[in-house]
């Protein structure tokens, strides 16, 4: 029967692969059969990758089928690599995201971001930008808990190809999802800068609501790293955009920030609880939950410090 096989194969290439299915090799045994195709010889002066890929593909399939995921994944980037060289970069990136899954199942994590990285090169080849960024965001998902400053770049990554390609609409999502990796690194300041550069993607994609929301989760991310300076400087600049101050969400941060300056502390919490946060991100409103995080009686003083006029002393009236 092997015999018959190895004939047939000879005389057509092209049912290479269905022939050793038929005939029940081994995937070890179609890889090396592929790997042979791939190699230049006295008596082959070309290799035959349409031949090789179709074998890499069946052993690929066979391994992971028998939970040989270290073996399975060498054929898929081997299958990825013969798609290639067939100018086929579609298919190449497919089976190099099959070669991701399986690094990830195997936790190979710098072969995550890796192999991610290149599908979504080769999907730009294929002039698809939504693919291409996908693979980044599923590399990122990936290794958020592992390599979570990698996973942040993934999805930055990610945002921008969607960006570039005018469709900032779709990066929502993924700007929100780096500023929750931030937040649990505890990074706030690099938190409230994605949630403004979401802002901004929101304002150049008309998307009024989400741009307001934006800004008041970059207020809070402020008030909860206890920097008020900054949570009212982030609102003076927010508030230079007409659709912000015009806002539930703008009148919510103007109330926070003054019940900051009065030292008020039920008065924080009660808007911490209110329905215009409630709206917000699920990790927003864990931090605005926290509120106040220091002590705010200490601002009520330094507030009024600063209202006080300086005593000029030339002045006896």
């Amino acid at each position: 029967m092997a015999q018959t096989v190895e004939r047939k194969e000879e005389e057509n290439p092209e049912r290479v692969s269905s022939g050793l299915a038929m005939a029940g090799s081994d995937p070890s045994k179609l890889m090396s059969k592929a790997d042979k195709l791939t190699k230049l010889t006295l008596t082959r002066w070309s290799a035959d990758w349409k031949s090789a890929t179709a074998l890499y593909e069946q052993a690929a399939n066979g391994f992971r089928l028998a939970k040989d995921y270290e073996r399975a994944k060498a054929a898929y980037e081997m299958a990825s690599k013969g798609q290639e060289m067939l100018s086929s970069p579609w298919d190449a990136a497919k089976h190099i995201e099959s070669a991701a899954a399986l690094a990830k199942d195997l936790s190979n994590w710098r072969e995550v971001g890796d192999f991610y990285r290149r599908a979504s090169e080769l999907y730009i080849e294929c002039g698809r930008s939504q693919p291409a960024s996908d693979a980044l965001a599923k590399g990122a998902r990936a290794l958020e808990d592992s390599m979570p400053e990698e996973a942040i770049q993934l999805y930055t990554d990610a945002c921008t190809i969607l960006e570039d390609d005018g469709k900032e609409q779709m990066a929502f999502d993924l700007y929100r999802a780096a500023a929750n990796v931030y937040v649990k690194l505890e990074k706030y300041t690099d938190a409230a800068g994605v949630f403004m550069r979401l802002g901004l993607a929101a304002d150049n994609s008309k998307a009024t609501n989400s741009q307001c929301k934006a800004y008041l989760s970059a207020i809070i991310v402020h008030l909860y790293a206890h920097d008020l300076k900054e949570a009212e400087k982030c609102y003076n600049d927010c508030s230079q955009i007409d659709a912000f101050i015009r806002s539930d969400q703008s009148r919510c941060a103007s109330k926070l920030l003054a019940a900051y300056t009065e030292g008020d502390i039920e008065e924080i919490k009660r808007i911490a609880n209110s329905s215009t946060i409630s709206n917000l991100d699920h990790v927003i409103i864990r931090l605005a939950r926290k509120l106040p995080t220091g002590d705010v009686s200490a601002l009520k003083v330094d507030a009024g410090k600063e209202d006080e006029e300086p005593l000029d002393e030339n002045d006896l009236t």
